[in-house]
């Protein structure tokens, strides 16, 4: 890779070299030449094939994560979000079982990995919603996931979005299998299929921002339809916050300033 001094800003492919601008300057790169069937098949290149094995598997393990969470994750992810669960699905792989480019991908052994996790690293939820709570809980059985907010001052522990007039408090939970090599299909497949990538959203009712909320707030995710779970699947859950603007007695959803994190694993 080089710096492109001149004057003249190219862009694109012109023989076999790639020009582009990043952070607001140009540079230019030679053209990857060698082939596909040379990467698939060459020697050289296992530790590459390898790599994009797995990296295919935490591609899987990411739209399974992303699935279970499919009804919230419109309104409170980033642009990045999936790439982002993919890097840290890849995180752990190094720690499981198999040879290379077929190792497990262990993900109920390491959930705790992706507590904290924010679906838009620009609003965090933390910095939106910071009442005192214990956090969510998930049951012994680990198909339901119970989350106990006492009373709170919305004008002390909610950051509003410009707009807002109201905000609903939220309880995600969802289900990601561990993912195993498969000779057969050359491919990383989910240990159990059921209920992999299976999810539910629960809402609290429409809170006024201004004063305190009056009472407690009590949101259950029930997943018992899925119960007995499979001890290779791991459940994740997540708090979230989503704001809302009263027009006419009619609450709008707001196109912006939700966030959510995964609070919870198990």
């Amino acid at each position: 890779m080089a710096r492109n001094n001149s004057f003249i800003r190219l862009e694109g492919t012109l023989d076999g070299l790639t020009f582009y601008r990043k952070n607001g300057e140009s540079f230019v790169k030679t053209k990857n030449r060698v082939s596909k069937n040379r990467i698939m098949n060459d020697p050289a290149y296992a530790r590459t094939r390898e790599n994009m094995q797995e990296f295919g598997g935490a591609a899987k393990c990411s739209k399974a994560l992303r699935e279970a969470f499919a009804a919230i994750t419109r309104l409170v992810s980033d642009s990045y979000v999936s790439s982002r669960i993919t890097g840290k699905f890849r995180s752990i792989v190094g720690n499981g079982t198999g040879l290379r480019g077929e190792r497990l991908y262990n993900i109920v052994d390491h959930v705790t990995q992706f507590i904290g996790f924010n679906f838009n690293i620009d609003k965090l939820f933390d910095a939106n919603f910071n009442a005192p709570s214990d956090g969510p809980v998930i049951n012994a059985g680990r198909d339901t996931v119970t989350w106990d907010i006492p009373d709170f001052s919305t004008d002390t522990y909610v950051r509003k979005p410009e707009g807002a007039t109201h905000f609903k408090l939220a309880l995600a939970a969802g289900y990601t299998s561990n993912y195993e090599w498969e000779t057969a299909t050359k491919s990383y497949v989910p240990v159990e299929d059921v209920p992999n990538g299976i999810g539910v959203v629960t809402y609290s009712d429409a809170i006024a921002i201004g004063g305190m909320v009056g009472t407690a707030t009590n949101l259950t995710a029930d997943l018992t339809a899925y119960a007995p779970i499979p001890a290779t699947t791991a459940l994740f859950g997540a708090t979230a916050i989503v704001f809302f603007q009263m027009v006419n007695g009619e609450l709008y959803e707001l196109a912006q300033g939700h966030s959510m994190k995964i609070a919870v694993g198990g």
